[in-house]
């Protein structure tokens, strides 16, 4: 647990140094030490869990239920200041709906069991740690001299952002692991929408009109996405009486009727956050930002986490018919018609988005199928 604890926070920590050392050896020093802590980190925790089928991990804090409560307000707060700045209704309206939904969550709803194993691991969460913690890292070190570079052809006088460059990408890779680490459904949420309003404020880094543009398409597909996952708790907690993911699987195994609500929210959440068909364009406008932001989406983080979802509700999907298609269909379009766009672009970028996703739609139809041999 020390470990699973150590690389959720120890990427938030290096975030905060960065935003408080502002200088570039300072900042180079900090990226070279922390990238190379947290990919040592990983790659430890992957060698002495490889092979693990599944491990809960009994641990509970109220003081994190009621942070995650905090950070849901922080983040609507953001985006409805980004929205009344650049005069966006779409986004501005579905960060409040989704703020109240989670408000009345907290405060109205209670599921009949407990939360005693708020952290768990298993296979999938042993390769999510490696590619995380590897290359996310990496990218991370990586983006040290592109950002230089792209600081030295500024306008003279602009301002230097890089601090909070730096700094959104650690906080991206903590909220990674503590997705792919909580099986206390609220904390995945949480570091959910994390990931979400990082996204949007580095894909507009640059603050150029097609950068916040872009950025407001992909604040508006994933906080779409976000309210079906919120959709997904209530259904966990009022149908099946839990919020713990385990417990979700293990009843909607038996009980498929009782998972089809929560089921089809998970799939949603998946679907657009993995950026399939109809949602493929905030991967695509996303590529306007500096390129570091583009690997970053693309490799570790963002997208990986949907299809992350899609794979852990694999075995609901197996047994559910109606989230089933729907995630295998929605997959296997989006593979098709966009190795299809892949092969037609001259544009190295678009190249790789499209590619991309339809590698995603590939990951996405079999998590659809759901049965042991199309996950594997």
């Amino acid at each position: 647990m020390a470990l699973i604890g150590f690389l959720i926070a120890f990427p938030l920590l290096v975030a905060l140094l960065l935003l408080a050392f502002r200088g570039d050896k300072a900042r180079s020093a900090i990226v070279w030490a922390g990238g190379a802590i947290i990919a040592v980190a990983s790659c430890l925790f992957v060698g002495m869990h490889l092979g693990t089928q599944e491990v809960l991990i009994p641990f509970e804090s109220v003081a994190i239920d009621w942070a995650c409560t905090g950070i849901s307000v922080a983040i609507a707060a953001v985006i409805l200041a980004f929205s009344w700045r650049y005069k966006n209704v779409w986004a501005a309206v579905l960060a409040v709906v989704q703020l109240v939904m989670v408000l009345v969550f907290e405060v109205g709803i209670e599921a009949e069991q407990p939360i005693v194993y708020s952290l768990y691991y298993d296979s999938l969460s042993v390769l999510m740690a490696f590619i995380i913690g590897v290359v996310g890292s990496g990218i991370c070190i990586y983006a040290i001299g592109y950002m230089r570079d792209f600081q030295a052809h500024e306008p003279e006088g602009a301002k230097d952002r890089r601090p909070t460059f730096f700094a959104l990408m650690f906080l991206f890779l903590s909220a990674m692991f503590a997705i792919v680490f909580c099986n206390n459904m609220e904390w995945m949420f949480t570091a959910w929408e994390v990931t979400t309003v990082c996204s949007f404020l580095l894909i507009g880094y640059t603050k150029t009109d097609e950068a916040i543009r872009n950025a407001f398409r992909q604040i508006i597909m994933n906080l779409a996405g976000g309210i079906g996952f919120v959709v997904a708790l209530y259904a966990c907690a009022l149908q099946m009486g839990t919020l713990s993911f385990h417990e979700f699987l293990a009843i909607g195994m038996q009980f498929p009727e009782l998972a089809l609500l929560a089921a089809c929210g998970f799939g949603f959440a998946g679907i657009t956050k993995a950026a399939q068909m109809p949602f493929q364009t905030w991967l695509l406008g996303a590529m306007v930002a500096p390129t570091p932001t583009s690997a970053l989406l693309h490799s570790s983080t963002m997208v990986k986490a949907g299809v992350f979802l899609l794979v852990k509700c694999a075995p609901i999907f197996a047994v559910c018919v109606v989230p089933s298609l729907m995630v295998m269909l929605v997959g296997g379009i989006t593979f098709v018609l966009c190795s299809f766009m892949a092969i037609s672009q001259t544009n190295a970028k678009r190249v790789l988005a499209y590619s991309t996703i339809a590698n995603l739609g590939l990951i996405t139809a079999c998590a659809g199928v759901g049965t042991p041999e199309a996950v594997w």
